[in-house]
């Protein structure tokens, strides 16, 4: 009697359970209709909703407004790297002596007389640089009197050396003494530094009517002799200083280029920011969507969710558009403070807009993907992404087996293998295909058995990654195109393509915060 009872109510229950579910059937299906809208294209979203597809509209106003702001920056920071150079190779020319344009940019000393006549040829060049250049070079005036040329040596503060009797004695601390007259030790000396000052004017920007800027160019003439080698290398370092000039005149120029940049650069950053604005919170609505959808799957249809279906709710393209409109931001903040002559840092601002330039126009190829023949491409990026980079990490620790053993065995026979830095660099051109003879041919006067080892490894290294690594590399990406066009749809997918209805129907004119209440009562509430 017990059991019956209890098998009634069971049954009881199960039927209330489908009655409720059957009575929700509109909920289900007005989730998908949600779904299927949140992958629309811009263009599908319109038709359906007649939402306008701001993002769209700014991310092709955000292509052409960063291209220009790019070139202009570039032309201007081509400008000044170019007179930067110029006066780097004038300085050389001016103050070492029998410099020859040098392929490597430095001189070498042998003898202590040439180190004395170099050190008082700088002083003579200096003190006579006005019956000298023919540039726009001054000396520098702080408080009405001119910044004097100054010379320091660096040096161990005690050593006794004797290579004959095989001794030495050196206390490895370092002094460093600046006067106007030094005596030179050469077995104590690290290095002799001429410090001086140069301004001038960059007076090229006004063909391009833009303001010229001032310069102060912090120069450092070092003799080199770290490696106690018995040659000393010579060679000249600057900093720049760009300030903008306190009193200038041009002729029907008035600043109002400076003017219509900083303006520009204003429109380029409110158009990011309200870029960044929208992309984030379509990522956040993607994500709440993705919790949704989760909780749904679990209840309806008791299964669990895969990460690569949860993940299709979280939009990488938006990520890197993102990361672009940051870049974009900081770089023309940046950029109106070197226009502005408060900053100096080219380098850091060329790294932001270059790299925010080049995503905006990788993030193009996402509305190429709304056709079907360019969505292939993306696809199949995208799938094949996780496995190369497995494979890449595999590939690695064969490349740096071999730069490592390269350097410690080809370093001391070859320029190329010097350094670390410089054998995956050569080891890079030589999976390219490039200057493969000349790296052979250097090798060729050595000893037999530095001579065999190195035909064994470049061509073992050459055999491996190019014939090999790369022919795997290929393989895996077209293994990957082919399962793209064969594989199964997702979970995701197949509950998606049960809504057949088309973006005009009107079926998606429903709010998603009805939506949203209509869930919360389903099955599942």
């Amino acid at each position: 009697m017990e059991d019956s009872e209890q098998l009634l109510a069971v049954r009881s229950e199960a039927s209330q359970r489908n009655g409720r579910c059957s009575l929700d059937t509109k909920t289900v299906e007005d989730f998908r209709w949600r779904l299927k809208y949140f992958f629309m294209n811009p263009c599908e979203k319109y038709r359906a909703r007649g939402r306008k597809p701001w993002k769209l509209m700014i991310q092709i106003l955000k292509i052409a407004i960063t291209t220009i702001q790019l070139v202009s920056f570039g032309l201007s920071n081509e400008m000044m790297v170019t007179f930067k150079d110029e006066n780097l190779m004038t300085f050389r020319n001016l103050f070492l002596k029998g410099y020859k344009d040098h392929r490597h940019g430095s001189l070498s000393l042998y003898t202590k007389r040439d180190v004395n006549e170099h050190i008082h040829y700088i002083i003579n060049r200096y003190t006579n640089l006005q019956n000298l250049t023919v540039g726009n070079l001054a000396y520098e005036l702080i408080n009405g009197d001119y910044t004097p040329l100054t010379l320091c040596q660096v040096f161990y503060r005690n050593s006794t050396i004797d290579p004959e009797n095989d001794t030495f004695d050196i206390d490895p601390h370092i002094d460093k003494e600046c006067r106007l007259l030094i005596y030179v030790c050469m077995s104590r000396l690290l290095s002799v530094n001429i410090y001086l000052t140069l301004k001038t004017i960059n007076l090229q920007t006004v063909r391009h009517h833009e303001l010229p800027d001032c310069y102060d160019f912090h120069i450092v003439i070092i003799f080199d002799n770290r490696a106690h080698s018995g040659k000393i290398k010579v060679d000249i370092e600057n900093d720049v200083r760009i300030y903008e000039c306190s009193d200038w005149n041009v002729e029907g120029t008035s600043g109002k280029n400076d003017y219509l940049l900083l303006s520009f650069d204003s429109v380029v950053i409110l158009a990011c920011f309200a870029s960044l604005i929208l992309c984030i919170r379509s990522v956040i609505h993607g994500i709440q969507l993705q919790f949704e959808f989760n909780i749904f799957f679990h209840a309806y249809y008791n299964k669990t969710v895969s990460w690569s279906d949860r993940m299709e709710f979280v939009n990488g393209w938006y990520m890197l558009i993102i990361v672009s409109d940051i870049m974009t931001i900081t770089g023309s903040v940046l950029k109106i403070g070197i226009q502005t002559k408060f900053l100096t840092n080219y380098d850091v601002c060329s790294i932001l807009l270059g790299t925010a330039t080049m995503l905006v126009w990788v993030g193009v190829i996402r509305y190429l993907s709304f056709f079907k023949k360019y969505n292939i491409l993306i696809l199949t990026l995208r799938a094949a992404l996780p496995n190369v980079f497995r494979f890449c990490v595999c590939a690695a620790m064969i490349y740096l087996g071999y730069c490592f053993c390269g350097w410690i065995v080809l370093g001391p026979y070859h320029d190329k293998f010097r350094t670390l830095a410089k054998v995956t660099e050569c080891l890079f051109s030589l999976l390219n295909g490039d200057d493969m003879f000349s790296t052979f041919l250097r090798m060729r006067d050595k000893t037999y058995m530095v001579w065999l080892f190195s035909r064994l490894y470049l061509y073992s290294f050459i055999s491996i990654f190019i014939y090999m690594v790369l022919s795997l590399f290929i393989a895996l990406i077209n293994d990957t195109y082919e399962t793209i066009k064969v594989s199964p749809m997702s979970q995701l997918q197949a509950f998606i393509a049960e809504c057949i209805d088309q973006p005009e129907s009107g079926r998606y004119q429903i709010t998603d915060e009805s939506t949203c209440c209509m869930f919360s009562r389903g099955c599942f509430g």
